[in-house]
């Protein structure tokens, strides 16, 4: 494995609006995070941030002051910012609460608002001068995100669950409540349960327009909508898509850019809402991870595609989005030479009575082994997430070592339109682990794997289903690989965080102590006596999402069975910004792997580092 180490993040250069030329954005510093100041008129890059745990977040205000949150080893902590060239940093609100971020916006004027989390579950949203003490405009008991601030500071939009009963509440300067946004009446899954969601997506950069974008979930698709003070709510169902999608407005106009992620790759749309246009823009095959509008029509993409790590490319208007730079795209460069990818990528859709599982297969270079290779399933999180036609170093790792690769976009993944996420027919977890045993039978069938070295690895949710799958159907896999997952239902919902529990109650249909069946039904703990495959369980010390409690009741099961196992404690949260602790986990696993998976030497290029954009949301 190569020492270098780089961290990719799917997210686009932040533009100072005053001056396109001055951006900011994150990318690799040795292994880390970190924020980084572009100069596009000198080609010049500045490292701004160098933290131990690596930076995250950052923005850039009209002024082209530099911004960026510092936090602490549990996520909380403040705004800073500094001048573009570089001085000394000063805090942006100071005597702002300390928490966890949930938004900043800068107007042009210089107003600036944020939102933190001071305590789980609770949202303070201020408002005030940069450099300056600011002021609370709302205190609030549950989790919102500032999503969105007029030009001129005088409605602030927050952010709930898209399918909470408040899932939009715009709120003035002043802290009076001026809309609750809802999800639409009537819309019901297949359980009867309330299903919808509202997605905010910010108010227009017009100024006196007042006007916020947002995308709203139907019973069969989505459509963009609309709010303003004077016309309230209006969906625009003229402007349907039959699968997820997000928006953003185009600058000087009542243009609105979508992109959709449809079936693991992505469409790009230009929205005109005055005229009821709607036009396809040209774009590669593949993932856009991120897509911007800028000043004149042209677009800022970040492409990639399983073959080609993510890339910044710029067009100018009426140009179509090709993957190759212009000579002045005026965007930052890839760090370094792009690692050459092995491996021959291809799909499959395998039948199910609730319709088609799509499955991202990519299948090492074996060269003079006519054999089926061993595969290992790569199971992604969420559920609400999905697997895409996009580079990941993990993927390129193992099809390096010679292993196949199979990525499931199972019941609950997003890409294939609300009633497909909605599908749990047979319950939380096991309609996943459905999907992923009729893939792995498919895959048999074809002689595409090896029926006698099937892996499973998944992270958070995915480990979770790695886990279920391993104790449910033992015959079915001979290793697996579970980090940071939830194990035991019952434990996780007491400890972790109360959106978290919220979700499992929405899951469940209750607590654990109202429907106690139905948890331990999901529950791995469960099952642990029934794994048969030897296990590789990583756990992470300070992980409040799936806490290490529950991992480590899971883990003396397994030992109370004399299930065979081995242990791996990170000493981290959930999630991180740090590739140290990525690329530790990708080698433990890849040894435990090469001990009980056998695969045929590799014939491609040499294995590239992880990639540590840090584990989904479960």
């Amino acid at each position: 494995m190569s020492e270098s180490f780089r961290v990719f993040l799917g997210v686009l250069p932040d533009v100072c609006p005053r001056d396109a030329r001055r951006m900011v954005f994150t990318a690799d510093a040795g292994g880390r995070c970190e924020v980084f100041a572009w100069d596009a008129e000198t080609r010049t890059a500045r490292r701004v941030t160098d933290r131990p745990g690596g930076t995250a977040h950052c923005a850039i205000d009209a002024d082209a002051h530099v911004w960026w949150f510092e936090e602490d080893a549990r996520g909380r902590g403040l705004w800073w910012y500094q001048p573009f060239d570089g001085g000394p940093r000063r805090p942006g609100l100071p005597g702002a609460p300390e928490g966890l971020p949930r938004g900043l916006a800068v107007t042009a004027g210089g107003t600036v608002a944020a939102a933190v989390a001071p305590a789980p579950g609770t949202t303070r949203v201020i408002v005030g001068r940069r450099g300056h003490a600011p002021r609370t405009v709302l205190s609030a008991s549950r989790d919102l995100r500032l999503s969105g601030f007029t030009p001129e500071g005088d409605l602030l939009a927050l952010a709930a669950a898209p399918a909470d009963e408040a899932a939009v509440t715009v709120v003035t300067a002043a802290g009076a409540v001026a809309a609750t946004l809802r999800p639409p009446a009537g819309a019901r899954d297949e359980g009867g349960e309330a299903a919808g969601g509202i997605w905010c997506r910010g108010f227009s950069p017009l100024p006196g327009r007042r006007e916020l974008l947002l995308v709203q979930e139907l019973e069969d698709g989505y459509a963009l909508a609309t709010w303003t003070p004077g016309g309230g709510l209006v969906t625009h169902r003229w402007c349907r898509f039959d699968t997820e999608i997000t928006a953003r407005w185009y600058p000087g106009s009542r243009e609105v850019l979508v992109r959709q992620d449809r079936h693991g790759r992505s469409l790009l749309h230009r929205i005109a809402l005055d005229t009821r246009t709607h036009r396809i823009v040209p774009t590669p095959r593949g993932t856009l991870l991120d897509a911007a509008p800028r000043p004149g029509g042209g677009l800022h993409l970040l492409w990639t595609d399983t073959l080609h790590p993510p890339v910044l490319r710029r067009t100018d208007d009426g140009e179509p989005a090709l993957p190759r730079p212009t000579a002045d795209s005026a965007l930052p460069p890839p760090a370094g030479p792009l690692p050459q990818v092995p491996g021959r990528p291809s799909e499959l859709w395998t039948p199910t009575p609730e319709g088609p599982v799509h499955t991202l297969l990519t299948l090492p270079d074996t060269g003079g082994y006519p054999a089926p290779p061993p595969a290992v399933f790569l199971v992604h999180g969420g559920p609400a997430d999905q697997d895409r036609d996009a580079y990941d170093a993990t993927v390129h790792s193992l099809v390096a070592s010679g292993y196949a690769v199979a990525r499931v976009n199972y019941r609950g993944s997003t890409g294939y339109g609300p009633r497909w996420r909605r599908a749990l027919g047979s319950g939380v977890g096991h309609t996943q682990v459905e999907d992923l045993a009729a893939v792995r039978a498919e895959l048999v069938r074809r002689r595409l794997v090896d029926e006698r070295a099937v892996a499973l690895w998944g992270v958070s949710w995915g480990g979770y289903l790695v886990l279920l799958a391993l104790g449910t159907r033992p015959g079915l896999w001979q290793a697996g690989v579970a980090v940071k997952p939830v194990a035991d239902w019952v434990t996780a919902h007491r400890t972790t965080t109360p959106a978290l529990r919220a979700l499992d109650v929405r899951w469940f249909g209750g607590t654990p102590e109202q429907v106690p069946e139905r948890y331990a039904s999901s529950s791995p703990l469960t099952y642990a006596a029934h794994v048969s495959a030897p296990l590789l369980v990583v756990g992470a010390d300070k992980d409040v999402k799936c806490p290490p409690e529950q991992i480590r009741g899971y883990v003396s099961a397994l030992r109370a069975a004399g299930v065979p196992h081995e242990e791996m404690w990170l000493d981290t949260g959930h999630d991180g910004y740090d590739g140290a602790a990525h690329v530790a986990v990708l080698r433990r696993a890849l040894a435990f792997l090469g001990g009980h998976l056998p695969a045929p030497a590799p014939a491609g290029p040499s294995r590239p580092p992880a990639r540590p954009g840090g584990p989904r949301p479960r």
